[in-house]
């Protein structure tokens, strides 16, 4: 299970990004509480690996959302919260990049999110942790720095769905596949990045003190491709 996991980024079908599990990111953004999972896709096309460069659309405002990535080991569909941790392979540090500007637009019209959230670059992605390093994925610390400064910093404890059930629900919509990765939602402090900043991320336990991963990059302006208009 593991061996393949580990090389996802080349052979995982398909991000499952779960919205709104952190209840301090809802207020931050005016958004209502779901009541039962929330999640959207982003394209395999957007992972950036760790050292790369986030490209920034001309005129897009690009918003920073670190996340807590589960890998998934074994294929399923249907998967009870009993059985979903047979199901994972391991974990990854991400940040799940947004283009703000044009998500308030599209989301005012009722419009898909793919756009905004699917950008070439727009998934940095760490390296494979597997499962046996990680005793609890509830009790993990996140963080992200601008430039040395922090601006996300919270625990995977204050996850309002639990990851047994995002598998669950999830697999209930849509089979899961090995190598598919669900990012399970980000704390609050997001905000905008901007091109020549330098963004350093990190997953600790803090019950050991030990660093799981980190993940760096910085951001560039993207020349040419899409260009922002507001209607």
């Amino acid at each position: 299970m593991q061996t393949a996991a580990a090389s996802f980024v080349r052979q995982g079908r398909k991000i499952v990004a779960i919205g709104r599990n952190y209840s301090e990111h809802i207020k931050e953004l005016n958004n209502a509480t779901p009541n039962q999972p929330f999640f959207f896709l982003k394209p395999t096309t957007s992972y950036l690996t760790s050292g790369g460069k986030v490209e920034i659309p001309s005129g897009i405002i690009a918003h920073h959302e670190v996340e807590l990535g589960l890998i998934i080991g074994k294929n399923g569909r249907d998967i009870s919260q009993a059985d979903a941790e047979s199901h994972i392979a391991g974990y990854a540090l991400a940040v799940d990049m947004t283009a703000r500007n044009l998500q308030d637009e599209v989301k005012k019209k009722g419009l898909p999110w793919s756009a905004a959230k699917g950008f070439d670059t727009f998934t940095p992605i760490g390296s494979f942790i597997p499962k046996s390093s990680v005793p609890d994925a509830h009790n993990l610390n996140l963080s992200l720095k601008i430039n040395g400064s922090f601006k996300q910093n919270g625990t995977t404890a204050d996850m309002i769905f639990r990851i047994p059930r995002l598998i669950e629900h999830v697999s209930s919509i849509m089979a899961l596949e090995e190598g598919d990765i669900i990012l399970t939602g980000t704390p609050s402090g997001v905000g905008p990045i901007s091109p020549g900043d330098s963004i350093e991320c990190e997953l600790a336990d803090p019950s050991s003190g030990k660093v799981l991963d980190t993940l760096t990059f910085s951001a560039e302006t993207r020349q040419g491709g899409y260009h922002f208009q507001p209607a």
